[in-house]
């Protein structure tokens, strides 16, 4: 089966010749090409040429163009330190004041920072890889960009003593959140949600109410009527918000290696397809083959019979200098559990 058939079979009910497999692959596809993490950032033609390389190389089921979770809020003032070859970070918020929150606008995809070559990025690999491969490409959603915009120190304030101000910033980054999916579904890319920021490790289940689920809500609801699907990753511990994270409307749910495949198929696997959960550092990037595919297999056995189905994938995007052959490692794990994915006992495997 090709990459589309497999997840169009997923989503149908439908037997396949195995699960899908989604390594999430960003700035180590700079590694596939040869070239610094700088480069990819800031060329289009390096970009696309690096994601779907990776993809050729490892043969994953979805192809992710994205760097960093930066750029919407770049393109809005943040200030980000891109380093020579490592993943960018964010070096000053786009305001220092509750004050210049009126001077902030949302970003303009086609004009403003390193969104158009991102864009430009995304589109190139869609083309290339048209009738393939699903190509997606990361969506930063609202209030991870507003903590961004104002620094998360500041937002955790103004989420207890301003929560005004949180919404005002909110509305500003959906809109450009809109606008960005908007381009990329023009483009043929289809959007997918990053929002680190409502982790439970960062806000409560009551503050995930508040300041993030109806702005989620509108993001989802708006690329639904692009008649696009959409996947939602939060990074972290999750397990209190998985319902809320379901009532977000988004198809799929990505389940970071903190949280329990398990209990999430248990809460929400009847509502939402889960993707998950390798552990990117422990296992990608510092284990070895055995290591990789004691992981998968262990994904599988929780919940490769999830009713709504399963993509095996990291838990979050890889690092950098993950080895080649942990990737191969991955894809194999998977083949070899095959269809329908069941793992029996493998204490001598």
């Amino acid at each position: 089966m090709t990459a589309l058939e497999r997840l169009a079979g997923l989503s149908a009910g439908h037997a396949l010749d195995r699960l899908p497999c989604v390594p999430i692959v960003g700035n180590t596809a700079a590694r596939v090409i040869g070239v610094r993490t700088s480069e990819i950032r800031h060329s289009a033609e390096l970009l696309a040429r690096a994601q779907v390389a990776a993809y050729r190389r490892f043969g994953y089921d979805v192809v992710r163009v994205f760097t960093d979770l930066y750029v919407q809020a770049e393109a809005m003032g943040a200030k980000v330190r891109v380093p020579d070859d490592e993943t960018a970070y964010l070096q000053a918020p786009a305001i220092s004041s509750a004050g210049e929150v009126g001077q902030l606008k949302p970003a303009d995809p086609k004009t403003d920072g390193w969104l158009p070559t991102h864009l430009e990025a995304a589109a190139r690999v869609a083309q290339e890889l048209a009738g393939e491969v699903a190509v997606t490409a990361a969506v930063t959603g609202p209030f991870t960009t507003a903590s961004f915009l104002v620094g998360a120190e500041t937002l955790a304030k103004w989420v207890l003593r301003e929560p005004a101000l949180v919404h005002q910033l909110c509305e500003l980054a959906l809109e450009t959140a809109l606008r960005w999916s908007d381009v990329l579904i023009d483009a043929g890319v289809t959007p997918s949600i990053t929002e680190p920021m409502l982790s439970s490790t960062v806000v409560s289940p009551r503050q995930f109410q508040a300041f993030g689920l109806p702005y989620l809500a509108r993001l989802v609801g708006h690329i639904h009527a692009r008649n696009k699907s959409v996947t939602l990753h939060i990074c972290g511990k999750t397990q209190r918000v998985w319902s809320f994270m379901a009532d977000s409307g988004a198809d799929c749910l990505s389940i970071d290696n903190d949280a329990d495949l398990a209990a999430a198929k248990g809460v929400v696997g009847d509502r939402v397809r889960l993707m998950g959960n390798v552990p990117p550092v422990a296992v990608m990037y510092e284990g070895d083959p055995a290591a990789v595919r004691q992981a998968v297999r262990t994904c599988v056995r929780e919940a490769g019979n999830s009713p709504r189905g399963l993509v095996v994938a990291t838990g979050c995007s890889l690092p950098t200098e993950t080895p080649f052959t942990n990737i191969d490692a991955m894809i194999r794990a998977v083949e070899e559990i095959g269809w329908p994915p069941r793992v029996e006992d493998d204490v001598h495997a």
